[in-house]
C-alpha cells in the first residue's frame, strides 16, 4: 500500500501527520507499539523540515510517502527547501551530561534510534528523506530497548 500526504512547512499541520500515519498503520495492522515509534520519529523529522527548510517567513511544503507491505514500511520526505542532510551529522556522545553536549543532534539521534534505516539524497533540488522500519522483527517480546534510556 502507498499513501501519501503534502503539509505547509506549518506546525499547526502536524496534527494532521499523526492522523494521517495512524491511519496507514491501522489499514495495514502495524503493531501499536511501532505504530508509537513511526509516530514519534516521522513527527521528528518533518517538524525539523517544517522548522529549518524554508527562510523565516518563507512558505513551503513537505511531502510525506509512506509505502508499506508485510515486511517493511518505508517513509520517504521531501522537500524543495535549503539543502540539508541529516545523516551527516555526527553521533550524539550520549555519555555526555547535558551541559557538556553542544546543542542539537538529539533529533536524528531519536530518528537512528527508532528505525532500521535513515537516507539522505539531494534529487533535482530537493531534500530526500527516506526512513525504513522493518515490521516483522519487531513484533513485542518485551525485552526491547527502552530507547528513552539513551538520553
Amino acid at each position: 500500500m502507498r499513501r501519501s500526504i503534502t503539509l505547509s512547512n506549518d506546525i499547526d499541520e502536524v496534527p494532521k501527520l499523526a492522523v494521517f500515519v495512524d491511519e496507514v498503520c491501522e489499514e495495514t495492522g502495524i503493531d501499536m507499539h511501532i505504530v508509537m515509534q513511526l509516530n514519534l520519529a516521522i513527527e521528528e523529522a518533518v517538524v525539523n523540515v517544517m522548522n529549518y527548510a524554508y527562510p523565516a517567513g518563507t512558505s513551503g511544503n513537505v511531502c510525506i510517502d509512506i509505502d508499506t507491505n508485510e515486511e517493511l514500511l518505508t517513509v520517504v520526505i521531501t522537500d524543495s527547501g535549503t539543502p540539508f542532510d541529516p545523516t551527516g551529522k555526527k553521533e550524539v556522545d550520549i555519555t555526555l551530561s547535558a551541559e557538556e553536549r553542544p546543542i542539537g543532534g538529539l533529533g536524528i539521534h531519536l530518528v537512528r534510534q527508532l528505525m532500521d534505516s535513515v537516507d539522505y539524497e539531494r534529487i533535482d533540488g530537493k531534500n530526500v528523506l527516506t526512513l525504513t522500519k522493518k515490521l516483522n522483527q519487531h513484533q513485542s517480546t518485551g525485552d526491547e530497548k527502552d530507547i528513552f534510556n539513551d538520553f
